[in-house]
C-alpha cells in the first residue's frame, strides 16, 4: 500500500472521540510524530456519551491519569451497574452487574451451581452473590480491594473531551482552530493528503485519524468506505437528550427504563443528571419523544432537549487507505450498554499496538478491520439480545420478539436455553456473568445446565452459597453511600461547574 514513513498525524474532529485519539496518540508517541487536532467550535458534537464500562480505567492508568484528579475535572461519579427497568415486562427490573458473580471452577460457571440449588428447593436470586449489585441496590460503593469492587464512570462528556484536550495540547498535540472546506488527495493511490480550510490554512499529514462523527468527512465522504446497516435488529434510530437538575443523591448505576417505543436513560452525575429517550421513529414521533422524556425525568431542564438521529451499524472498513476512523465515523451501536467510548478507546489502542510508522501494509490494515468487526458484531448481538428476549406486547416489542436474529446470536442462545451454556471468546467485551445476568434478567430460563453441580451434595451447596453471601455481606457493611464516598474522595467545586458547561452540543 505504499512505503511512505508516518510521522505527520492529523486528526479531523474533536469531541469525546478526537481527544481520545489526541491525548492517547501524544501520550505514547510525543517524540516520534507531530500531532495536529483540527477541530470548530462552530460544530457541535452529539455531547451524549456520559456513561462507560470498566475497561476505561485499565486505559486511564495507561495514560496516567490520577483518578481524583479526572473526577473533580469532569463532576464524574461511579458506576457498579446497569438497572434494566421494565425491560422484559412492565414493572420487573434486574441488575446487570460489572462484577464476578460466585465463584466458578475450570470447567463449571457458578450460574450452574446456582440453577441446581433452585432445583433443590434453596431459593435466592444471582445478584445475591454479586457484589456489585448488592451495593447497588442500596446505592452504596467504595473502592474496595478485598473482595475488589469492578466499577467504571458517569461524566460530563464535554469535560471529559476538555480534560483530554488540556494534557494532549502539554504532550505537544497541535490543535487548529477551523472548518474544513476541502479534503485534497494524492492523485496516484487516492490517499488523503492534506485538510484544506476555510481560512485558507493547509494542513498535511501522512496518517489522517477521521472523527467527524456520523458523517465520516474522511472516511466516507471523501473515500466511500460504504456502511452496513443494523437496523433490522436494531430498530431504534433516534434519541432526544436532556440535561436535568439533580433531584437526589446519584445512584451508582445508569437506569434504562424501557418504554412502549424504546427506552430511556438515566445518568447521574455530580451536578445534574443526564437522560434521553431511545425510541423508533417507525413507532414515535420526535413530538411524541420529546414531550415525554420532559414528563418522565421529573426535575427541571437545565438546557434545552436535543435530538439526535443515529444509524446503528458499521463502516465497511474503518480503516481505509491512509484513514482511520474513530467514534461516530467508524460506526455507531446504539447507547444502551453504554460502549460507544469503550469502543473508541479500544480502536485507538489496536491502532497504537499496530502503528505503522515505517509505512502502511495491507496485512496490518486487513488485521485491524477484522479485529474492529469481531468487536463490533460482539457487542451488537448482546444488545440484540435485550430487545429480542422479552414479553412486552407493544407492536415494537412483538416485532423484536419474532426477528430472525444474526447466527452468531442465535448460537448462543440456543446453547443457553438447552444446557445453561454461557462464554465468552478471548476478545470480546461481555464476560459470561454479563451474559448470564441478562438473559436470565430478560426471562430466558435455560432447560438444563451442567451436569457436575448436581455431583455437589446439600450441604456442601448450601455452605457455599451461605459462605458466599456472608462475604458480600461483610464487604457491603463497610460501604458509605456513593454520595458519602465522592464527597470524601473527588467532589469537584460547584462554582466551577457552570462555567465549564458547553455553551453548545
Amino acid at each position: 500500500m505504499g512505503e511512505q514513513r508516518i510521522r505527520r498525524v492529523v486528526i479531523a474532529g474533536g469531541g469525546t472521540a478526537g481527544w481520545i485519539a489526541g491525548c492517547a496518540i501524544s501520550h505514547q508517541f510525543r517524540d516520534l510524530l507531530d500531532i495536529t487536532l483540527v477541530e470548530s467550535e462552530q460544530i457541535g458534537t452529539v455531547g451524549v456519551g456520559e456513561s462507560t464500562v470498566p475497561p476505561i480505567r485499565a486505559f486511564h492508568r495507561l495514560l496516567q491519569i490520577d483518578e481524583q484528579e479526572f473526577l473533580r475535572a469532569v463532576a464524574g461519579t461511579f458506576k457498579l451497574s446497569i438497572s434494566f427497568e421494565n425491560w422484559r415486562r412492565h414493572g420487573e427490573r434486574y441488575i446487570h452487574p460489572f462484577g464476578i458473580t460466585g465463584t466458578s471452577t475450570l470447567v463449571c460457571a457458578f450460574h450452574h451451581f446456582w440453577l441446581e440449588s433452585l432445583r433443590r428447593g434453596m431459593h435466592s436470586e444471582l445478584g445475591d452473590f454479586c457484589l456489585e449489585t448488592v451495593a447497588s441496590r442500596g446505592d452504596l460503593f467504595a473502592r474496595l480491594d478485598k473482595p475488589q469492587v469492578n466499577y467504571a464512570y458517569h461524566f460530563d462528556a464535554a469535560l471529559y473531551a476538555r480534560f483530554l484536550r488540556h494534557r494532549a495540547e502539554r504532550q505537544g498535540l497541535k490543535r487548529v482552530e477551523g472548518k474544513i472546506r476541502e479534503v485534497r488527495r494524492n492523485p496516484e493511490n487516492g490517499h488523503v493528503q492534506a485538510l484544506a480550510l476555510e481560512d485558507g490554512q493547509v494542513i498535511e499529514g501522512d496518517l489522517f485519524i477521521d472523527c467527524t462523527g456520523f458523517r465520516g468527512l474522511l472516511i466516507e465522504q471523501t473515500l466511500q468506505t460504504g456502511y452496513e446497516d443494523w437496523n433490522q435488529w436494531l430498530p431504534c434510530d433516534r434519541a432526544v437528550a436532556v440535561q436535568t437538575e439533580a433531584a437526589g443523591p446519584p445512584e451508582p448505576y445508569t437506569r434504562a427504563i424501557a418504554h412502549q417505543a424504546g427506552w430511556r436513560w438515566h445518568i447521574a452525575l455530580q451536578h445534574r443528571v443526564g437522560s434521553g429517550l431511545v425510541f423508533s421513529s417507525r413507532h414515535m414521533s420526535d413530538d411524541e419523544a420529546r414531550a415525554k422524556l420532559l414528563h418522565d425525568v421529573g426535575a427541571p431542564p437545565v438546557r434545552e432537549p436535543w435530538l439526535v438521529p443515529f444509524r446503528s451499524g458499521r463502516r465497511l472498513k474503518t480503516w481505509n487507505g491512509n484513514v482511520v476512523s474513530l467514534g461516530l465515523a467508524s460506526g455507531f451501536i446504539e447507547p444502551l450498554e453504554s460502549t460507544s467510548i469503550h469502543l473508541t478507546i479500544s480502536a485507538v489502542v489496536r491502532l497504537i499496538e499496530q502503528f505503522p510508522i515505517e509505512g502502511i501494509p495491507q496485512s496490518l490494515v486487513d488485521i485491524y478491520n477484522a479485529t474492529g468487526r469481531r468487536e463490533m458484531e460482539h457487542v451488537r448481538d448482546f444488545i440484540i439480545l435485550h430487545y429480542h428476549a422479552n414479553q412486552r406486547d407493544e407492536p415494537l416489542w412483538k416485532a423484536c420478539r419474532e426477528m430472525e436474529v444474526p447466527e452468531s446470536l442465535a448460537i448462543r442462545l440456543g446453547a443457553w436455553r438447552e444446557r445453561a451454556h454461557a462464554w465468552q471468546g478471548g476478545d470480546e467485551l461481555f464476560r459470561v456473568d454479563s451474559w448470564t445476568h441478562v438473559m436470565l434478567g430478560q426471562g430466558l430460563v435455560p432447560g438444563q445446565h451442567h451436569p457436575l453441580a448436581r455431583a455437589l451434595p446439600d450441604h456442601d451447596l448450601r455452605r457455599l452459597l451461605d459462605s458466599l453471601r456472608a462475604q458480600i455481606g461483610e464487604a457491603v457493611a463497610r460501604m458509605p453511600s456513593q454520595q458519602a464516598f465522592i464527597d470524601r474522595y473527588s467532589k469537584a467545586d460547584p462554582a466551577s461547574w457552570e462555567s465549564r458547561r458547553p455553551v453548545s452540543t
